[in-house]
């Protein structure tokens, strides 16, 4: 057994404490990073985004984003074997690159995460409140009650023991998908066989203008299958369900969005499919379901829409939480968060923090005036970036890992050191692109750009300082960071 890190060696801590506790099976966890990619709300929302981009080659670059994230999954996958913390990439950066690096990126995990799912409860009440109105001809409650509701709804979930959530989640998500399935059917039997020949993959050209763009966009609707680690102690023999998750999640993401944009190419027409996702990109999946259809099946898929979000918010709060719970338990934020339910064996008090926060925003900003509109982009965008920028950064931490330990413990060159390598330069670039995008990814002005992406990188910043200062002041909890067993 050896234990190294960059600054100190870990040390294992053989106290008994409460631990959270779950028995999930790889379909369940399956589904539990499925619903955080939201597959009908991307399917009706997102994709027509990347069609605008990309027209055509939109399966093709959902492939090719498939391909880059198997290959970033094989060094995550052999990390999760040899580093056997509930951590995530909280103890993946910190046995890679120092407990430093390893406080930064929780905090970016958490924000991020936070800042993902803050989008859902917006997104959420003008959704539900405009299908209130105008399809069952009720009163026009304000859009902020449904979004406090949502979140009292998915806090309760989250509260409870995960196999609670992973059931629910199991439901809608088999809902969602078999939508999508019905469009993706009907949408090939609608041309026919020789119609569907007609709409071949067509390989994106990197002097594609927006291929920069698309190719953001697409790597967006894969997040969650990365806090697959993060449940390490609620799945049933980690080592293998983890694995077998993850490679499932990616394959499985890749393969739906790339049938579902292929299924739109061939409905609208290979030279017809780009203008018309810019001509109605908000209502294009509605307006061709109900063609393809019917009325009634539409408005069916938007009461799935609906469910697809709350799945979503549950499943982020949950990612969330946990981080939190593992900070807490390092003593880096209060120790009530890491407060294990005695009953549920959930990370309880973490889940409530992070629906009070939420509803705290929802408040906030709708006592400022702001626009849900405005609102969900700037969540959505900005998470998605401090997600991305941790998954670069996590990538580096598994090269430097595994490259240190090639002294000692020579492991697989394709696992250990290609395929990380690969990864670095491919999430780099995607990294680069979303800096270079950043208003287009929040939908905001140059000001906003500068505010969120500032505060960010002071995120990951902030918690190197911070480590810093407890290495001085308080090196008990600093020895206690990232705290995971290394093999």
């Amino acid at each position: 057994m050896n234990n190294t890190t960059i600054d100190a060696p870990q040390v294992k801590h053989h106290t008994k404490e409460a631990r959270l506790s779950g028995s999930m099976g790889v379909g369940e966890l399956v589904m539990n990073v499925l619903a955080f990619s939201s597959p009908l709300a991307t399917v009706a929302g997102t994709l027509p985004v990347l069609l605008m981009f990309s027209g055509q080659t939109a399966p093709a670059i959902y492939m090719l984003v498939t391909l880059m994230l198997l290959i970033f999954s094989v060094g995550f996958v052999k990390m999760s074997r040899s580093v056997k913390g509930p951590g995530g990439f909280y103890s993946f950066v910190t046995a890679g690159l120092g407990r430093p690096a390893g406080l930064g990126g929780a905090f970016l995990a958490l924000f991020g995460y936070i800042f993902i799912g803050f989008f859902a409860p917006a997104f959420f009440g003008v959704t539900l409140q405009g299908y209130v109105v105008s399809t069952l001809g009720g009163p026009e409650i304000p859009w902020y009650w449904y979004a406090l509701g949502i979140i009292a709804l998915t806090t309760v979930l989250a509260y409870n023991r995960i196999d609670l959530s992973a059931k629910l989640l199991t439901v809608v998500m088999l809902l969602e998908v078999a939508v999508v399935i019905v469009f993706n059917v009907a949408s090939f039997s609608a041309q026919g066989f020789d119609g569907v020949q007609g709409t071949v993959f067509a390989m994106p050209s990197l002097g594609d203008a927006t291929l920069g763009l698309a190719l953001l966009f697409a790597v967006g609707n894969f997040f969650g299958f990365e806090a697959t680690v993060i449940y390490r102690d609620e799945v049933k023999n980690p080592d293998r369900t983890i694995p077998r998750a993850t490679y499932i999640a990616v394959v499985g993401i890749g393969l739906f969005y790339a049938v579902a944009a292929w299924a739109f190419i061939a409905f609208l027409g290979p030279e017809n499919v780009q203008s018309a996702a810019e001509s109605n990109t908000v209502n294009l999946f509605n307006d061709s379901v109900a063609a393809l259809v019917g009325k009634t099946f539409a408005d069916i898929a938007v009461i799935l829409l609906i469910t697809s979000v709350l799945a979503c918010m549950l499943s982020i709060q949950n990612i969330a939480a946990r981080y939190s719970f593992a900070l807490a338990k390092d003593h880096a934020l209060p120790p009530v968060l890491g407060r294990v339910h005695r009953k549920h064996k959930s990370p309880f008090v973490s889940a409530l923090a992070v629906g009070l926060v939420w509803a705290a925003a929802t408040v906030i900003f709708t006592v400022l005036g702001v626009s849900p509109d405005v609102l969900y982009p700037i969540a959505s965008g900005s998470g998605t970036f401090a997600v991305l920028l941790l998954m670069f950064i996590t990538s580096f931490a598994v090269l430097v890992y595994f490259l240190r330990r090639r002294r000692f413990a020579p492991e697989s060159l394709w696992k250990s050191i290609i395929a990380p390598l690969i990864s670095v330069m491919f999430l780099g670039a995607i990294t680069y692109l979303a800096i270079m995008n950043y208003p287009e990814l929040i939908g905001g002005s140059m000001l906003l750009t500068v505010i969120f992406m500032s505060f960010t990188f002071a995120l990951f910043f902030g918690g190197i300082v911070y480590a810093i200062y407890l290495r001085n002041k308080r090196p008990d909890v600093y020895a206690k960071l990232g705290r995971q067993s290394i093999d």
